[in-house]
């Protein structure tokens, strides 16, 4: 599931992670939002994320982290792609 900068602006209780390089999330990101690389999220998941919480997950531009929130989703997590990615939140402020 994809998510709009609105929507992740307006929602309630949601955890922000920044799936980008450590260089890009350091330069600059969402505020509040945590940085864990795709890759441990895909395969270490349960370091980083709880079943009965909800994250927005974002890369560049979303295509990375719409990949990465369908191989989570499968495994019971609730999780949504920022629509856009970080250029697009950018671009909404």
């Amino acid at each position: 599931m994809k998510m709009t900068v609105q929507e992740l602006l307006s929602f309630g209780s949601i955890t922000v992670i920044d799936i980008r390089d450590l260089e890009s999330y350091q330069k600059s990101h969402i505020p509040g939002a945590k940085h864990v690389v795709s890759s441990e999220l895909i395969y270490r998941p349960s370091l980083y994320l709880q079943r009965n919480v909800k994250y927005c997950l974002y890369c560049d531009v979303g295509y990375i982290s719409e990949d990465v929130c369908r191989r989570l989703r499968v495994q019971g997590y609730q999780v949504f792609s920022l629509l856009g990615g970080y250029r697009n939140y950018l671009l909404s402020r």
